[in-house]
């Protein structure tokens, strides 16, 4: 469909303003590579907090959803709620343990906590392995994304999409640093949000639908409406819950939703101006990544089963989609074109707005790997901080063609690219946990891991058919995963307790820095201290705060929870719920916030 004059001045003026961000931001990014990756340590936590929900509000994340509901009904977003309990450790327990690593990658933690030749490899082939292959291929998924968009929406060849997508992104990502990339965030969040909520309401208003209670009583979306799993059918209830509350949360590393924190949630809370903003960042993410943003797009979802009932229907109106890029997640673009002009133009720039947030933030955090952990560690270390800040702009510049490429060649649906991603991390998520309180893990127990996951996952995707694997109780994709999970988990294991510990020194100079504390580092502790050696000095006499902040893990999630479940209850109609809910989310809101008062933080 056509844009009109009104829907093209307002995407003009979308791209003029988020170009203007990453024009002032250039200012002072090339001063330095802290100013560049890390914004100079000083950021505010609200600005983070918006800036981290803004990189996960990316094009393909509606597109995702509306295929999960289509296909399994809304209690298939359990697939990635179930992360909010990793979301809350990470508020509650590393959030300050990062800020206190002043590291400025979380690479860059390797050789703060492992020592020699092994914490150096890891650190190396991270850097590659996650900040170029990982990282495109999530940005190829956002890409793919895009891709799908313009082409239902306006006709545009996949070719096309990309290079007018990646040019803008580019420019102000590579020009602004991460400065420019978050305040940028800022106001695209505010633009994706609008447009989502808009994008909900006329789908509604659709004359096929014409309120919400026509749409939650319509034949076509009878059960798909249940927020919980059917617990008469344990095929229904052990992998759409269970398994991803039980295991998936910690066993699982998945990009923004890393046990322990890690990638650009990590660098988010480095660049925050101290504990407490780390701390305040990541709360704010986690209440508006789970609570706010699903139910506008759960709404399409829904409002497309009426519309487009099958892949035929979408495929009749839009036939110029090849069949790579069909399937049930370009509903949600198919629904967009209903909009009327202003609007559309509105709902175009804030899907532009997700997509430049995801791909401006994994620019800069990918090229903070390359420049930090692999150029300056392993290439040229004298290398001057101007030197650094050029090799990270032409990185970023590199980057979006590698993804681009991806998105173009491999990739089909964003279904496909969360399972792949969610098994190749399968198994190793419980490392990145214990790695800050259990002195004997070490870095041959990250190497084994990182090895066996990545074999277990090509096996699993490239060798095993899903039928193959499947029970009565659990489908394929959910025991592969649950097989390599229990593989990794036991060869990481095994390599941890038979293979050397980190010297001393390592070990005594982590803890002095860090002070995680705990039963874990007991060994550690009691050994420095019949030499003499006292690490443990800020702490000495100090109860361990682990148990309060586990306190605060179940106060967060009960919260967040809550808040979800409530908005949800308050759109279904039922405002009894929906109230009872809301005096749950205050109550465990005034505790969590009078708990969090009390903990240690600078």
């Amino acid at each position: 469909m056509a844009l009109s004059t009104l829907d093209w001045v307002i995407v003009a003026i979308f791209f003029s303003i988020v170009l203007g961000i990453g024009w002032v931001a250039s200012r002072t990014a090339g001063k330095n590579t802290s100013e560049f990756f890390l914004g100079g340590r000083g950021m505010p936590w609200w600005l983070l907090g918006i800036s981290m929900v803004a990189c996960t509000f990316s094009a393909d994340t509606p597109n995702l959803v509306t295929g999960m509901v289509r296909e399994d009904g809304i209690v298939k977003n359990w697939a990635w709620w179930a992360f909010l309990i990793t979301g809350m450790v990470t508020v509650f327990i590393y959030a300050r343990l990062w800020r206190r690593s002043n590291v400025m990658t979380d690479l860059e933690f390797y050789e703060l906590r492992y020592g020699g030749k092994l914490a150096g490899f890891l650190r190396g082939f991270r850097s590659l392995y996650l900040g170029i292959l990982f990282n495109c291929l999530i940005m190829g998924s956002v890409t793919l994304a895009a891709i799908k968009i313009g082409g239902v929406m306006l006709g545009l060849d996949p070719v096309t999409v990309v290079v007018g997508a990646s040019v803008v992104v580019v420019l102000y990502a590579a020009l602004g640093g991460i400065k420019g990339v978050i305040w940028a965030d800022f106001f695209q969040y505010g633009m994706a949000m609008v447009g989502a909520v808009m994008a909900a309401y006329v789908a509604v208003k659709q004359p096929e639908i014409g309120s919400l209670n026509a749409l939650f009583t319509h034949p076509s979306v009878a059960g798909k409406l249940d927020i919980m799993p059917d617990f008469s059918d344990p095929s229904i209830y052990i992998p759409l819950l269970i398994i991803p509350i039980a295991v998936q949360w910690w066993a699982v590393w998945y990009p923004g939703a890393e046990p322990g924190g890690g990638g650009y949630i990590a660098q988010r809370m480095l660049a925050a101006k101290d504990e407490k903003n780390a701390i305040g960042a990541t709360l704010l993410f986690n209440f508006a990544h789970y609570a706010l943003r699903p139910w506008p797009w759960i709404i399409v979802a829904l409002a497309s089963l009426i519309i487009f009932p099958d892949l035929a229907s979408i495929k009749s109106e839009f036939p110029n989609i090849t069949d790579q890029y069909l399937g049930h997640d370009v509903a949600y673009p198919a629904m967009l074109t209903r909009l009327g002009p202003g609007w559309l133009g509105l709902v175009v720039a804030s899907l532009i707005a997700a997509y430049m947030s995801t791909i401006g933030t994994h620019l800069n955090w990918g090229s903070s790997y390359v420049v930090n952990d692999f150029y300056k560690r392993f290439i040229k270390p004298e290398a001057s901080e101007k030197e650094l800040v050029g090799v990270g702009r032409i990185t970023t510049v590199l980057l979006m063609i590698v993804s681009a490429i991806f998105s173009l060649t491999f990739l089909e649906n964003a279904t496909q690219a969360f399972q792949i991603l969610l098994l190749s991390g399968a198994g190793t998520g419980m490392i990145y946990i214990l790695r800050w309180f259990w002195w004997r893990i070490n870095a041959m127990t990250e190497i084994v891991a990182m090895v066996v996951a990545t074999i277990m996952a090509m096996v699993m995707v490239l060798g095993v058919e899903d039928e193959t694997m499947a029970t009565e109780v659990l489908d394929g994709a959910t025991m592969k995963l649950l097989v390599t999970v229990v593989v990794v988990t036991i060869s990481w294991l095994l390599t941890t307790l038979f293979s050397q510990p980190e010297n001393k020194e390592t070990l005594r100079k982590f803890y002095r820095l860090t002070h995680p504390g705990g039963p874990g580092w007991k060994k550690v502790i009691d050994e420095a201290a019949a030499e003499g050696i006292n690490i443990n000095e800020k702490e000495e006499g100090k109860a361990w705060e682990m148990p309060k902040q586990i306190l605060l893990v179940f106060l967060g999630c009960a919260a967040i929870y809550s808040s979800l479940f409530s908005i949800g209850a308050f759109i279904y109609g039922d405002f009894i719920r929906g109230s009872i809910l809301g005096v749950v989310v205050a109550v465990t809101t005034f505790y969590l916030f009078r708990i969090l008062n009390s903990l240690r933080v600078s």
